[in-house]
């Protein structure tokens, strides 16, 4: 007759790999708690900057709202709107400027 003792500890050893593979490797191991734990990191930062965003917009809802300073500024930026009485100057950059020697459309180019 054989002792019972070395059969169970042989089964119990077995019990505790597979306890131990399903753990590590099986639905729900410590693999996919990783990728989930860096999936709502990544997730976080993204919500940080999409709140920042939002906030900044609705700062600037609440200004456009609350004064005309704003929406002047924004007419003057976007729209190039003037008030009666100014003079508007624009500049131009030299990158973004025509060559001098090109000559406008329509005119015939001096002759040397």
């Amino acid at each position: 007759m054989a002792k019972p003792l070395p059969v169970l500890l042989v089964v119990l050893v077995l019990l505790l790999a597979a306890l131990q593979y399903k753990l590590w490797y099986g639905s729900g191991g410590q693999h996919e708690v990783a990728a989930l734990t860096a999936q709502v990191k990544t997730q976080v930062a993204e919500n940080r900057r999409l709140q920042a965003r939002n906030d900044a917009l609705a700062a600037e809802v609440a200004d456009l709202k609350a004064g005309g300073e704003a929406v002047e500024e924004r007419a003057r930026s976007e729209l190039g709107m003037v008030k009666p009485g100014e003079i508007f100057y624009r500049v131009i950059d030299g990158a973004q400027a025509a060559p001098a020697s090109a000559a406008p459309a329509g005119e015939a180019a001096p002759q040397p």
